[in-house]
């Protein structure tokens, strides 16, 4: 893809994203792989609802700032996913609502944070890892997704807020939108008698659509 059209994608997906509440005032972050191998990041204190362009942060393929404003503070969470999991051609974060409060629930699982709810969260993110809380800026962000070795897509940051990774910006948008709708399901039924998938059912949808999941 063309930069000129990745800078106005980024830009376009943000503001939807912004928009439509899924994050707010100067939170959030988004990273997007360029045909040369370097990288195109929000800077930082930015609103995903006014992202400028001309103005996003140019790495080159060594990890060098050279062009744009100066980056988010969050780039070690971004250069973890890259590093580590080959097909991530764009890398998302948001304080979205609804998967913030999840993780505030003392039985949120950590292994496996979004109940298997709907197929449509399995085929987009597969296992969701709960992090810790980190301050935001922590370099050990960073370090925490590296010790997943690239065995997940998706990390839901202790009150804080989700992290994925997607071949392309659309498709890591998409993917984050399906974890912050699931989150919302998962507290609107909560103390209600839900069926979740069965593990059959699971098993159905990770071998049709070649999830990542037992990992």
């Amino acid at each position: 893809m063309r930069e000129a059209k990745l800078r106005e994608d980024i830009c376009l997906l943000a503001k939807s994203l912004f928009d439509r509440g899924l994050t707010h005032g100067s939170t959030g972050n988004i990273s997007a792989r360029t045909e040369d191998g370097g990288l195109l990041v929000s800077p930082t204190g930015t609103s995903f609802g006014r992202l400028d362009p001309a103005r996003l942060s140019r790495f080159d393929p060594q990890g060098r700032l050279i062009n744009g404003d100066a980056p988010t503070k969050e780039m070690p969470l971004h250069s973890a996913f890259y590093d580590t999991r080959s097909t991530a051609g764009a890398v998302v974060h948001l304080h979205s609502c609804h998967s913030v409060a999840l993780s505030l629930l003392p039985d949120a699982d950590a292994d496996n944070f979004l109940p298997p709810l709907t197929p449509y969260a399995i085929m987009q993110l597969g296992r969701v890892k709960l992090l810790p809380f980190f301050v935001p800026g922590d370099p050990a962000m960073g370090d925490a997704v590296r010790g997943l070795a690239g065995k997940r897509a998706a990390v839901m940051l202790a009150n804080h807020g989700p992290v994925v990774a997607g071949k392309t910006v659309e498709a890591a948008c998409n993917a984050i939108e399906e974890l912050e709708a699931t989150a919302k399901l998962a507290l609107m039924m909560r103390g209600l008698p839900a069926q979740a998938l069965s593990p059959e059912q699971i098993s159905q949808v990770v071998t049709k659509f070649d999830v990542e999941w037992d990992q």
